[in-house]
């Protein structure tokens, strides 16, 4: 919104200083600074009302050191996230970028899914929440969507610029525009991808399908990894933050023709604005750790989880990006894959050797990933940091693949 008053400002009566709202990098900083004050100072008034309302978090006992302790922490605070985020976009974005009202869209909707388990985990007193089924009908519904919008909305293009750039005057430059469904592809030379060859059977007008269905994988896949990973105090907000400065950066590397050409990345046009998103999403998560670092004074619950992991996967495939999901992500796919192992190794042991063996004779000593090393005698805020350094290698190695081909 202040985009356009400063820029009809700047326009019409050459207001002094309002020209700078033109730079992504000032709107940028501002989202971020925002952000992250939104949460640290309305974070806290959103968790005396919460304890207010009795909105706490119900720990059934896993046998974690100080897990018991955490009884009765106010849970919902993936509100201040939301609200955190969304402000500054709204503020300082250009609401008429596809790009931005797509992810707009996909953090209300998954809040509202995330919040509909944790309603109904608090006041309906069902450890449950809401059923898998219907978690992953949202999530089903969002993956439409963004399928759909970013296959057939004319918004959503490559540039090609025919022959070298000239870096003077890039306007000037001859380009032209290519609908296309080709993502990147880590680690080769001519490093793209095209959903429509994936399955040389399918005719070419029914490619949509197919990226739409990729879509609805990486967006119910990484949410719920996200979900999955916020089990221990900061872990799933400080490692989202870092996906989060990850994906900035492709984007705004993306979106700019220069740094494109040079690295011989392909160009998106008006990408550049979604680095506003990005720093408001990184800010909302830092000052979300505010409150959620060890220990707690809140909880995020499904409302924050469901919308950090549905969010990230909605960037990844805005940028092109999302077949490096699993590196940037790694955490994420690493919790998630120990879940997975946990219950597969079970029921395997169980079918070969009984029921009491499976019990006692596990893959891992407890399944998501984290709880394994708190059950093996690591403090939780020392599992936090060294998963939060291993995330930053991660995301280190991903930036990293824009030149290793």
């Amino acid at each position: 919104m202040l985009y356009y008053l400063f820029d009809y400002l700047d326009k019409q009566f050459d207001f002094f200083g309002a020209g700078v709202f033109r730079f992504l990098s000032f709107r940028a900083s501002m989202a971020l600074i925002i952000a992250m004050s939104v949460g640290a100072i309305y974070g806290k008034r959103l968790i005396n009302l919460l304890r207010r309302l009795q909105v706490g978090e119900s720990i059934r006992d896993l046998g974690l050191q100080g897990q018991m302790e955490k009884k009765g922490t106010p849970t919902m605070g993936g509100f201040i996230i939301i609200g955190a985020i969304l402000l500054p976009v709204l503020l300082f974005a250009r609401l008429d970028n596809i790009y931005i009202i797509l992810l707009i869209i996909s953090t209300i909707w998954l809040g509202l899914i995330g919040f509909l388990d944790d309603y109904i985990k608090v006041f309906k007193k069902n450890k449950e929440g809401l059923s898998g089924r219907f978690k992953v009908v949202g999530q089903v519904g969002l993956g439409l969507i963004i399928g759909l919008t970013l296959y057939f909305n004319d918004s959503v293009v490559i540039r090609k610029y025919e022959g070298r750039i000239n870096y003077d005057n890039v306007a000037a430059t001859p380009y032209h525009d290519v609908k296309s469904v080709i993502t990147t592809v880590p680690f080769f030379k001519n490093n793209e991808l095209d959903y429509g060859k994936i399955l040389p059977f399918v005719p070419h007008e029914y490619e949509w399908a197919v990226y739409v269905l990729v879509a609805i994988f990486i967006i119910t896949a990484v949410s719920n990894g996200a979900n999955i990973t916020d089990g221990i105090d900061g872990l799933a907000a400080g490692t989202s933050a870092i996906i989060g400065l990850t994906l900035g950066l492709f984007a705004y590397l993306s979106g700019n023709a220069i740094f494109a050409n040079y690295l011989k990345i392909m160009y998106i046009p008006n990408l550049g604005e979604l680095v506003i998103f990005c720093a408001a999403f990184v800010g909302a998560c830092v000052g979300f750790l505010w409150y959620n670092s060890y220990p707690a004074s809140v909880f995020m619950g499904d409302t924050g989880s469901l919308t950090l992991g549905g969010v990230i996967a909605v960037i990844s495939l805005i940028v092109r990006k999302e077949l490096l999901i699993p590196i940037f992500c790694g955490v994420f796919l690493a919790e998630s894959l120990s879940v997975i192992l946990q219950v597969y190794y079970f029921k395997y042991q169980k079918r070969r050797r009984g029921i009491e063996y499976a019990r006692e004779h596990r893959l891992f000593k407890m399944a998501p990933l984290h709880h394994h090393f708190q059950k093996t005698g690591y403090h939780e805020s020392k599992i936090v940091i060294r998963f939060f350094i291993i995330a930053i290698i991660l995301a280190v190695f991903s930036i990293a693949t824009l030149k290793l081909r």
